[in-house]
């Protein structure tokens, strides 16, 4: 898989590792406990299982769109046999902008969940969440939406397990 990621600016990365952190100090699954280096708060704008723009290409198509603000909003329980929580990302019309040229200038077709009109943008907190832990989970994560920046675009090649920066 190739995935195309909108990281936050430190302020907001910083806040997102904060409850990363509690819950992985309650025992509960948390993306901190990740600890490659490529782990970072991130929003997902494309994976696809193959991504025929070069970075060159994407940075051009991308020119003058980062830093781009964000508000990441309350948190989500996203259904499965195990749940996956999330800060939810408000999609305003810059964000889908942003999306949408991305997906087009990628040239890839893009997996079901990041399909422009399906994409659901969001931080990832915690995977793997036991239903009967949820209420534990969310009683952790009661801090209001937080107003930040996408700064950079980087992209995530999951067979070679390494990202490179896109822009910024």
């Amino acid at each position: 898989m190739q995935a195309l990621e909108l990281l936050v600016d430190d302020e907001t990365d910083d806040a997102v590792r904060r409850e990363w952190v509690a819950l992985s100090r309650a025992g509960l699954p948390s993306q901190a406990d990740h600890t490659g280096t490529t782990n970072a708060p991130h929003i997902t704008l494309l994976a696809t299982g193959e991504l025929p723009a070069c970075d060159e290409e994407l940075t051009a198509a991308l020119s003058g769109a980062l830093p781009l603000a964000v508000r990441l909003g309350p948190v989500v329980a996203f259904p499965g046999r195990r749940l996956v929580l999330a800060r939810l990302v408000v999609a305003d019309a810059a964000l889908l902008e942003l999306h949408a040229t991305v997906v087009t200038a990628s040239r890839a077709v893009p997996s079901p969940l990041t399909t422009p009109g399906r994409w659901v943008p969001h931080v990832t907190l915690g995977r793997g969440i036991p239903m009967g832990d949820l209420g534990a989970a969310l009683s952790l994560l009661r801090a209001p939406g937080l107003d930040g920046s996408a700064t950079r675009l980087r992209r995530w090649d999951s067979v070679a397990k390494q990202t490179s920066a896109v822009v910024g």
